[in-house]
């Protein structure tokens, strides 16, 4: 390995078929640089690289461009996690057969939406990888994760899910079923023992740091009550109702898979998901819930959550409506169902999720010490639930939780 987390097989020559497909009057590769693309915290499961690349052309000039590549982590434990999912594969059938199918039903009703970043396949790759156009090459960039999304990135936010949403439930309509794989996603009988002791350490750390949060003797025995069964209540919501209105989830929608890209006036202008690595086919209470906890900002969170969901729910019905979806359209009323329905992944995703997204830049916040019990390990996860920004988030969302009936452990 080159640069500690770099592969040597990462070369120019691997992207030579792309460049000469996409680059009009291409000649030869000037320069190449492979370089990490995100810091510490801001991607935990996988590597990626950001690739610079300078093309000479027939004329002479020279063009930049710019990829962005997931490779697997070096962790065996991850490794090992992401073969079992077929995680990569996943995604990269996502980004070359999914996202064009809901892509094209729009297309088809006379609208241009795109849900994400082109992406690209490399014939001589030596391992599992995903490969992508940089966003950031078109001004695409991040919102700033630890102040939260404001109202109208979370509105734009919301009218992207709810498009998806919509063209994914049209697809079910009019294809039929997706395979198994999205059925169950990450919810598989051979996950649930990693998944019960990731969620028992975490557990317990975050209940040491609940004894301080002011107020907690309202919910603190409610949440020892829910620890032991915590998990029997995710495998339970990841199971498909087809009473409920189903969709496939995007299953990662925290602020750091969202770019956003502003016109010259500072206006959002296109919003793109990334990351389609944890795609789930159930109820919409997993992506809304997932998002909207996690990542709006502190004064919004709660106060607008009834709120954004009308946004959302109206979205949705405009969309299935372009769509011509065949189905019945799902009320208002059946959405925040859904939500009471699935409360407890609310709880999840307040102790889960949310805590990584408002925990500031630090060298530790890797995936070794989100599930690791070292010294190191140990340090990181106490840091994740008693650091001043978490802990304001949190002693407002756990009070709203038990008022929803979303601590019970029955």
């Amino acid at each position: 390995m080159a640069n500690n987390k770099i592969p040597d097989w990462v070369t120019a020559e691997l992207f030579e078929d792309v460049l000469k497909t996409d680059i009009e009057g291409y000649s030869k590769v000037k320069n190449f640089k492979a370089e990490i693309g995100s810091a510490a915290g801001e991607n935990y499961a996988t590597i990626m690289l950001r690739i610079h690349v300078e093309v000479e052309l027939k004329d002479g000039k020279f063009k930049k461009v710019s990829f962005m590549m997931k490779l697997p982590h070096q962790l065996e434990i991850l490794q090992e996690m992401t073969k079992k999912n077929n995680m990569f594969d996943m995604e990269r059938s996502m980004y070359l057969q999914y996202v064009p199918e809901m892509e094209a039903l729009y297309k088809a009703a006379g609208l241009e939406i795109t849900f994400g970043a082109k992406s690209y396949d490399l014939k001589n790759a030596k391992s599992d990888y995903v490969a992508l156009e940089d966003l950031g090459m078109r001004g695409f960039k991040n919102a700033n994760r630890l102040e939260g999304l404001d109202q109208t990135h979370t509105e734009r936010v919301l009218l992207k899910l709810a498009q998806w949403h919509a063209a994914s439930a049209v697809r079910v309509a009019t294809k039929g079923p997706y395979p198994e794989d999205l059925i169950i996603g990450f919810f598989k009988d051979d996950n649930r023992p990693m998944m019960t002791e990731m969620t028992r350490s975490l557990g317990e750390k975050f209940l040491k740091c609940c004894a301080t949060y002011e107020g907690n003797e309202a919910y603190i025995e409610k949440v020892k009550e829910l620890q032991p069964v915590i998990m029997d209540k995710m495998f339970e919501m990841a199971k498909v109702d087809p009473t409920e209105f189903n969709v496939l989830n995007h299953g990662d929608s925290w602020s750091n898979n969202i770019m956003f890209q502003y016109d010259a006036f500072g206006k959002i202008k296109e919003v793109y998901m990334v990351d389609y690595q944890l795609p789930k086919y159930g109820t919409v209470a997993q992506d809304l819930q997932y998002f909207l906890l996690s990542s709006t900002k502190f004064e919004d969170k709660l106060s607008k959550f009834d709120y954004y969901i009308k946004r959302y729910h109206s979205y949705l019905v405009e969309h299935l409506k372009i769509l011509k979806y065949s189905k019945p359209i799902p009320s208002l009323r059946d959405i925040h169902l859904s939500l009471f329905k699935h409360g407890s992944f609310g709880f999840s995703v307040a102790t889960g999720v949310m805590a990584g997204v408002l925990l500031d830049p630090t060298e530790k916040a890797s995936f070794e010490n989100f599930v690791g019990d070292t010294e190191a390990g140990v340090d990181f996860q106490m840091q994740l639930y008693s650091g001043p920004r978490y802990r304001r988030h949190i002693e407002g969302v756990m009070p709203w939780l038990l008022n929803r009936g979303a601590l019970e452990s029955n």
